[in-house]
């Protein structure tokens, strides 16, 4: 065990792994139980939150406690078929979220611009 905790720590990752994973093209039925289940193979989680919403079904964030235990999860589960369907498994990355949203504020502004330079008046 202590052997291959030293060969964790040699390991250089991928700048993009990180210990929270976003899953899609889930089945809008699973449950959280066999969400634990399929990802508690690859190690101890910290969270699951699945989404329930609308917009938000079919996905999920699983937290691990260990960025290793997620490499491996990601790893083995993307594009894995469970109830008919191919998870697509990907490291969260919060620098997209942010852009996002300030590519849309920028959109935007640059919207609102172009309307006060042509004369466009919103109903």
């Amino acid at each position: 065990m202590a052997m291959q905790a030293r060969a964790r720590a040699n390991v250089r990752l991928p700048p993009e792994v990180n210990r929270i994973l976003f899953v899609r093209n889930l089945p809008f039925k699973i449950t959280a139980e066999e969400m634990y289940d399929l990802f508690g193979k690859y190690g101890p989680i910290r969270q699951i939150r699945v989404g329930n919403a609308q917009d938000t079904r079919g996905t999920a964030f699983v937290v691990y406690e260990d960025i290793f235990d997620a490499k491996a999860a990601c790893d083995h589960l993307s594009g894995f078929n469970i109830m008919g369907r191919y998870l697509i498994v990907l490291y969260y990355n919060t620098s997209k979220v942010v852009k996002t949203k300030k590519d849309t504020e920028t959109k935007e502004h640059e919207i609102d611009e172009m309307k006060k330079k042509y004369g466009i008046v919103d109903d």
